[in-house]
């Protein structure tokens, strides 16, 4: 069994990640008018919960047009066309284009020659060494998850408000969709919000119910949320006592519920445009 950002992981959650990295198919955005030109076929296919976040489809616009593609079907295209395709994805602002650069020492030479020399995309040939690849990819920007580092009396002092806190704390998610407001619900007793993709407003009519505006951030119990201009909630997390806070930072199934100190996450969550609240659990 291996590490990712300091969390064990199961064999069969590694083989799944493979799959929502390197699917057999992965789709690229391209114009009309690159689609014509490299005579792409188009699809109106689109991707599901995984490779969404995988590729972060969310973030393209809506106006471009999709293509997908098998490594075999990609690889077929002249050199020219794959190093404009790969391109076009970076200007898209699709997800998973990483610079050879960065992975030139774990891959080796062969990404160079996929498309320019300086983008590539994640095929499965590429994979043949998972535990290579997943764990530095995964973790590299989530910062190591600290739960093992947590105190027994701050687990116990936190178990009253917070009853599967520690039980939440250093786990994956089985795929994308559960996120930080299901994380903090799941850790305060309510059955299966760990695995839901929580919306916006049963987290506030569960905040509205169960805590009290204001709080302290030593103490367990303090829900730690982040709202934008319009007052709509971005992001929450809660205190476990002596400055230790849960939170799962998105929705993806690369992001864990992890443990970090308040001084990290507070750091971590600051985004021009968001305020801080806070409020306190009731006993």
């Amino acid at each position: 069994m291996i590490e990712v950002a300091g969390i064990a992981l199961s064999d069969e959650l590694l083989h799944r990640w493979v799959e929502w990295l390197a699917p057999e198919r992965q789709p690229f955005y391209v114009t009309a008018r690159q689609a014509a030109e490299w005579e792409l076929p188009l699809s109106d296919e689109e991707p599901d919960r995984q490779l969404r976040d995988t590729y972060l489809s969310y973030a393209v616009d809506g106006r471009l047009r999709c293509s997908w593609l098998s490594e075999s079907a990609f690889s077929a295209y002249p050199k020219k066309v794959r190093a404009g395709l790969v391109r076009a994805q970076v200007v898209h602002e699709r997800g998973a284009v990483p610079t050879v650069r960065a992975w030139r020492g774990v891959l080796g030479d062969e990404i160079r020659g996929q498309a320019d020399g300086h983008r590539f995309v994640w095929w499965k040939s590429l994979l043949r060494h998972p535990v290579d690849v997943l764990p530095r990819l995964v973790g590299e920007d989530l910062g190591v998850s600290r739960h093992r580092e947590v105190p027994a009396r701050v687990w116990r002092g936190a178990e009253e408000l917070l009853p599967r806190a520690q039980e939440l704390a250093g786990t994956f998610p089985d795929g994308s969709g559960p996120n930080c407001f299901g994380t903090v619900m799941a850790a305060a007793g309510i059955e299966g919000a760990e695995s839901e993709w929580m919306q916006r407003e049963p987290f506030d009519r569960w905040l509205d119910a169960s805590a009290t505006r204001g709080g302290r951030d030593g103490v367990p119990g303090t829900v730690l949320v982040w709202r934008a201009a319009d007052r709509a909630v971005q992001h929450a997390a809660v205190t476990l006592g002596s400055g230790w806070v849960l939170h799962k930072p998105s929705q993806s199934w690369m992001t864990p519920r992890k443990v970090r100190t308040v001084a990290e996450v507070l750091r971590a969550t600051r985004t021009a445009g968001w305020h801080l609240q806070r409020h306190t659990m009731h006993h």
